[in-house]
């Protein structure tokens, strides 16, 4: 059989798809802006037929209404990242969470939480009958191949990602076409704050370095502020729309990557209907499985890497949390430790953790004597290079004790400064080194 002899005889209805999903079935969906909507929408049809169904995925950017009544009763969603549609379920117990490192998520699959199924999102078949998994390449492509049942959402919306991003016909059994756009996601407005923080993080950056950006206001800052750097790369496990207009304007080149020179090694991507189009067949990205882009012993192959990576807090020890409030999950590790071993093990690499200095409209520290009870240390001390905020940059690798405390103190914002002094007696019994 030929391979548009498949793919016609296994285009179906959304419903007729989902209807091979049966109760107690392990599945995942797609990542972030890449969520197979109309597959996950069909499946909840199916709620008063169905049981014991869990579903995993990573950042939520759609509604999730299996983690509601009375979908929760049907479904279970078991959560490798928090996110807004999600968040409240797993901290009140509607949901699980799998603390896990994003390299190490695709292993889950053939683990403890082996895949029955796989909803993925494609673009349409090229004239040799592959698809591209687009702006989801990241997981998805594990779970393609481990899945025992695997269900194609395809949209002339998805780009045609270049790169190992492709899955041929015959490796789906079923297709459902749908003109529904990709989840966009805008950039974000800046702040004075977040504004001073990429001023300092750039003030790191030198040219011909090669960059791993998160998503949000803090690394489109960065951004802002690299127009009068040249020659820099891309090694990350996502961009958005901020990476394409520095290369549309010639700051980022890739020219001196070691690993792949000329290219933009990507994961995932997260951004507008113009940045999706700019990503279509373009040859300067190449989007990989995340076992790749996130490997330490890959990313070191590039000199001069630089991580940037956010907190929620940090404490005078080094300690960084970035994916839990207190004892509430809020995210999940990411690629964070990923990035700061492979940026630690590139020749001139640096790692940077950056971060605003108060939360609660400036009413607390985000730097903190000590991290909160029951709050997980996501990256530990003895990982941690660079601590910006908008008040400068922390050194710590390589500083005794009482000279980070005094560095981090130093960029804490001014209002806590003699208070973090004195908790840093009272709980450690000695003063920070000036």
């Amino acid at each position: 059989m030929s391979w548009q002899e498949h793919y016609k005889s296994r285009l179906v209805s959304a419903a007729e798809a989902v209807s091979h999903i049966k109760s107690g079935m392990k599945l995942s969906t797609g990542h972030a802006c890449a969520n197979p909507t109309k597959l996950v929408d069909a499946l909840m049809e199916r709620k008063d037929e169905l049981s014991g169904v869990q579903i995993t995925h990573m950042v939520p950017l759609t509604p999730a209404p299996y983690c509601e009544e009375p979908y929760c009763r049907s479904f279970r969603h078991v959560s490798v990242f928090s996110g807004g549609s999600t968040r409240g379920a797993i901290n009140e117990g509607r949901a699980d969470f799998i603390p896990r490192l994003f390299r190490r998520i695709p292993s889950l699959f053939t683990e403890t939480f082996p895949l029955d199924a796989a909803l993925i999102k494609v673009s349409p078949p090229d004239k040799h009958g592959y698809m591209s998994l687009g702006i989801s390449v990241d997981y998805s492509k594990e779970a393609v191949r481990v899945a025992k049942l695997v269900i194609a959402e395809v949209s002339s919306h998805v780009p045609r990602t270049l790169g190992d991003s492709f899955v041929h016909v015959s490796e789906v059994d079923y297709f459902v076409e749908t003109n529904e756009p990709l989840v966009e996601l805008p950039p974000p407005a800046l702040t004075d704050v977040e504004m001073g923080i990429g001023k300092n993080v750039a003030s790191l950056i030198n040219d011909g370095d090669c960059l791993q950006l998160g998503i949000g206001a803090i690394p489109d800052a960065v951004l802002r502020f690299l127009t009068d750097k040249n020659d820099m790369g891309i090694h990350s496990e996502m961009i958005s729309d901020g990476v394409m207009g520095l290369m549309k304007a010639g700051n980022i080149t890739n020219s001196r990557n070691q690993l792949l020179p000329g290219k933009c090694v990507i994961g995932f991507a997260m951004g507008t209907k113009e940045f999706y189009n700019w990503l279509d067949d373009n040859p300067a990205t190449e989007f990989y499985p995340i076992t790749f882009v996130n490997d330490p012993l890959v990313i070191k192959q590039n000199d001069n890497v630089v991580s940037v990576n956010s907190a929620i807090t940090i404490d005078l020890l080094g300690q960084v949390a970035a994916d839990m409030m207190g004892p509430k999950q809020f995210s999940a590790v990411g690629g964070q430790n990923d990035f700061v071993l492979g940026a630690m093990m590139s020749k001139n690499g640096r790692s940077i953790i950056a971060l605003p200095a108060t939360a609660a409209k400036g009413k607390v520290s985000r730097i903190a004597v000590a991290l909160e009870r029951g709050q997980a240390v996501t990256t530990t001390r003895n990982d941690v290079q660079y601590v910006v905020t908008e008040y400068g940059v922390a050194l710590l690798r390589g500083m005794t004790m009482r000279q980070r405390a005094a560095a981090l103190i130093k960029v804490a914002a001014p209002q806590f400064r003699d208070q973090l002094r004195q908790e840093c007696i009272d709980l450690y019994g000695w003063a920070p080194e000036e």
